[in-house]
């Protein structure tokens, strides 16, 4: 497992082995930034999936942290960054968070007597194409271990169409697409839940049909965890920000759209969400470096700006605007 406490790095996940999420305390100043980013060097066996799931991390998330890198073949001794430094959610700390731009799962179990609360993160799947993720509040409202699937209809023609038909039931085992557990949430009809997968490779893209798909060794950590009723908030938000030391930090994600579906970054929305974000907080921008920032998207945090003084906020807000 790798952990971060009190947002400082300490790996100790083994190379051979798959991590279980990443758990990093919460800053007791209250700041909304946690982690940070490791570097490695590959081997020669290693493919930058290989690496991803070794470190929890989701398949376009790696891929954007290492442009340049080949995804099959890095190569021996090549440098490949971890992206690791995050900026929680808005929102409530408590319960279950998924930001379906990250890809990435938060969850934030009650602190124990005289312990720091903690938060432990997973990389995810959300839904695609004509397929989506519901947004807002639900609950977990029911547990299964070793589940079988019974795929809708609306799915069965779809495979069917593709010349690959399914059964209506598909037992437990290596061959079901929901893994050995899963967690149902109360939207929608019933169907969405938050499960494992026998696609591992594909944890971090926009491939589900609505469902939220964990790696499975994921969540088999996280299964026992959590216990029916615990509050579930699925939101789409592309760019959070927050502020460090007066510094205004920006990660920004690529945006989904309604059916899940990862879209390129365009600035002018990016940036009305940046504007959304920092809501009625006053900040002189840097929009050179803020522009950058969106069009990467690559969901590292980084400096567009400074919290501008309130004496001079008026200046420094329409000089932040040009």
């Amino acid at each position: 497992m790798k952990t971060w406490l009190s947002s400082s790095l300490l790996s100790v996940a083994i190379a051979s082995l798959p991590a279980w999420g990443t758990t990093y305390e919460l800053p007791t100043d209250g700041s909304s930034v946690v982690g940070s980013d490791e570097r490695i060097k590959s081997t020669y066996h290693d493919t930058l999936l290989d690496i991803a799931r070794r470190y929890s991390l989701g398949y376009e998330e790696i891929i954007r942290a290492n442009p340049g890198v080949d995804m099959w073949l890095p190569g021996e001794g090549t440098d490949i960054l971890l992206p690791g430094r995050r900026i929680l959610p808005p929102g409530p700390r408590a319960g279950l968070v998924v930001n379906l731009p990250e890809h990435r799962l938060y969850y934030y179990p009650k602190a124990k007597k005289g312990q720091h609360q903690v938060v432990i993160t997973y990389p995810v799947s959300i839904g695609k194409m004509d397929w989506k993720s519901p947004l807002g509040e639900t609950a977990v409202v029911a547990k299964q271990k070793h589940p079988s699937w019974y795929p809708p209809e609306s799915i069965r023609k779809e495979h069917a169409r593709n010349g690959d038909p399914i059964p209506k039931v598909v037992p437990p085992g290596p061959n079901n697409p929901l893994g050995d557990y899963k967690m149902r949430l109360g939207v929608g009809d019933g169907t969405y839940e938050i499960h494992g997968t026998n696609n591992p490779m594909a944890v971090g893209m926009a491939i589900t049909h609505g469902c939220i798909r964990m790696y499975p060794e994921d969540v088999a950590a996280l299964f026992p965890k959590v216990p029916v009723g615990t509050k579930v908030w699925l939101i789409n938000d592309p760019v959070k920000v927050t502020f460090v030391g007066g510094d205004l930090l920006m990660e920004a994600h690529p945006p989904v759209d309604g059916q899940g579906q990862t879209l390129a970054p365009n600035l002018d929305l990016l940036a009305k969400q940046l504007d959304h974000a920092l809501g009625s907080t006053v900040a002189a921008i840097h929009w050179d470096f803020a522009r950058e920032a969106l069009q990467k998207a690559d969901g590292m945090p980084t400096v567009v700006g400074v919290e501008a003084d309130l004496d001079t906020a008026p200046a420094k807000t329409a000089a932040a605007g040009t």
